[in-house]
């Protein structure tokens, strides 16, 4: 009888860990302006390193006269690539491991291969953000695609050590709830993706109003919200007037106090559980929903520090895994 692939379970535990890393890194990588760090792709200015020395330096920038070098950003986008790379091999072999083993009873083919698929695509996006200049609708995708592959690479880990029905207790009564905590926190992802690819985080920059004492300044939500504007212009530093960066701030402060009212909402529910596993859940929840609360005032008061606009996103990352856990947990519980 064919055994399960050795190793399988550590190299998802790795992948996971270092998907996390790359999420991290990446968000830090927008956040400190270096999206552009290297102009083209998959090298740094025709180099499979970022160009650091003088003779290197004056090499680029005669290859790129648009685009001087600047070290600092270009060794900081290399370090995400190299992440990236690396999370790639990974699950390449975790894909692998899974079809070779595919006969093998209770081994995850399906999670393996769209994870596959989905570093292929995540690849494509970033590809895309450097050639189309940091395109909004593409670095939000990018963005997501990352917290995707996080969230599957959990779900996967989830899968080998509960793979038997939970203790009753919770039934299906939680998993509405947890389907809509997963929804409405994917939607507020998005809506901060949107923000910081639009440069939009700061045009409010009072709490709780808005500025010069205005809970709703003039806005522009049509602006805002077009996603799609054709290729060619460059998007560094964002391209909308004030009215359509106040109406993204503003979509993006009312979808935290709907996600804060679900999530809270999940969190309570979880912690009334019967099961352990349910109530450490919940409870983990709430403190990581008032932390990112606490998070997204900061980071509108101190004006965007990039540790607390990268610990956001960070925190809003363990916040997903946390409601996938529970969906997990429910999914079993009903199972």
């Amino acid at each position: 009888m064919m055994q399960r692939p050795p190793g399988f379970l550590l190299l998802s535990l790795a992948a996971l860990l270092l998907a996390y890393v790359v999420v991290v890194l990446g968000a830090y990588t927008r956040l400190s302006h270096a999206g552009l760090g290297c102009p083209d792709w998959p090298g740094c200015y025709g180099r499979i390193v970022a160009p650091t020395e003088t003779g290197e330096i004056a090499a680029a920038n005669a290859a790129f006269p648009e685009r001087p070098v600047d070290e600092g950003r270009a060794v900081k986008e290399m370090i995400h690539r190299y992440a990236a790379a690396s999370l790639g091999v990974l699950i390449l072999i975790l894909s692998a491991l899974a079809w070779r083993y595919r006969r093998v009873r209770g081994q995850a083919v399906k999670v393996p291969l769209l994870l596959l698929g989905l570093v292929i695509f995540q690849a494509l996006l970033g590809m895309w953000t450097v050639t189309w200049l940091l395109k909004p609708i593409v670095v939000t995708a990018h963005l997501l695609g990352g917290l995707a592959i996080l969230s599957l690479l959990f779900w996967l880990v989830l899968e080998q050590f509960f793979h038997a029905p939970a203790l009753p207790g919770t039934r299906d009564r939680l998993l509405p709830w947890a389907l809509a905590g997963l929804a409405v926190l994917v939607l507020q992802i998005f809506l901060g993706g949107w923000t910081s690819a639009n440069y939009a985080a700061l045009i409010c920059p009072d709490f709780p109003r808005c500025r010069d004492g205005s809970w709703w300044p003039p806005t522009d939500f049509r602006e805002a919200f077009i996603f799609w504007r054709g290729v060619g212009a460059n998007y560094e530093g964002g391209i909308l007037d004030a009215a359509g960066r106040t109406a993204i701030h503003l979509a993006h402060r009312v979808g935290a106090l709907v996600s804060a009212v679900i999530i809270g909402i999940v969190a309570a529910r979880a912690l009334l559980r019967r099961h352990r596993r349910a109530r450490l859940l919940g409870a983990i929840t709430g403190i990581l929903l008032c932390v990112q609360i606490g998070l997204g005032i900061g980071n509108v008061l101190l004006r965007l520090p990039v540790y607390i606009a990268v610990a956001h996103n960070g925190i809003a990352a363990l916040l997903l895994l946390c409601l996938v856990a529970l969906l997990h947990h429910a999914v079993l519980s009903r199972s």
